[in-house]
């Protein structure tokens, strides 16, 4: 069992049960499932970036990652309707606990300058949206080997109600929210 799916069952449940008055351990929030997405609109210039995006991204999440396609046709950004423009992985239970807890626990710490993670990208349901500058934050990334700095957004999807209970829940679970 991952290290923090033990500690939810074990530490977390209790406390947001005494925090909230939950009647019922079913109806204290969860972690339902985590979107790490790579928009890369460069790829159109260079298709190569495409590849070498989802190798990181597999590497990061361990888990092969859907490349996205444009909707439709924006002529201002030389964009046509089909062609890639990014890639994404949904993780959920084993790894969504895993890639959590090295972003806890092991990323997010190596940023530089760090002073915490603001509270305020709640999206009014109780899911959490995280920008990352550099995937180089990341020990599995060997930083010899990349030829762009990219940045991703990491969606963490709860079942709370509120932005409140799904605030305690990361905090509980160890998120660093600035004070």
């Amino acid at each position: 069992m991952a290290r923090l799916k033990k500690k939810f069952n074990e530490e977390v449940i209790p406390k947001m049960m005494k925090e909230f008055g939950y009647k019922n351990y079913m109806q204290v929030p969860r972690i339902h499932k985590i979107v790490v997405n790579m928009g890369l609109g460069e790829s159109l210039l260079n298709p190569k970036i495409i590849e070498a995006s989802t190798k990181e991204l597999a590497t990061i999440t361990g888990q092969k990652p859907v490349i996205t396609k444009a909707r439709k046709s924006i002529a201002n950004f030389k964009l046509r309707e089909g062609m890639s423009i990014g890639c994404m992985v949904t993780l959920r239970k084993v790894r969504m606990f895993e890639f959590f807890d090295r972003l806890v626990s092991v990323a997010i710490p190596r940023v530089r300058d760090f002073k915490g993670i603001s509270r305020r990208s709640f999206d009014g349901k109780g899911s959490f949206t995280l920008g990352i500058r550099e995937q180089i934050i990341f020990p599995e990334i060997n930083y010899d080997k990349i030829e762009k700095i990219k940045g991703m957004n990491i969606t963490i999807v709860t079942t709370a109600q509120t932005d409140e209970e799904g605030r305690a829940l990361l905090i509980h679970m160890g998120m660093p929210f600035r004070k």
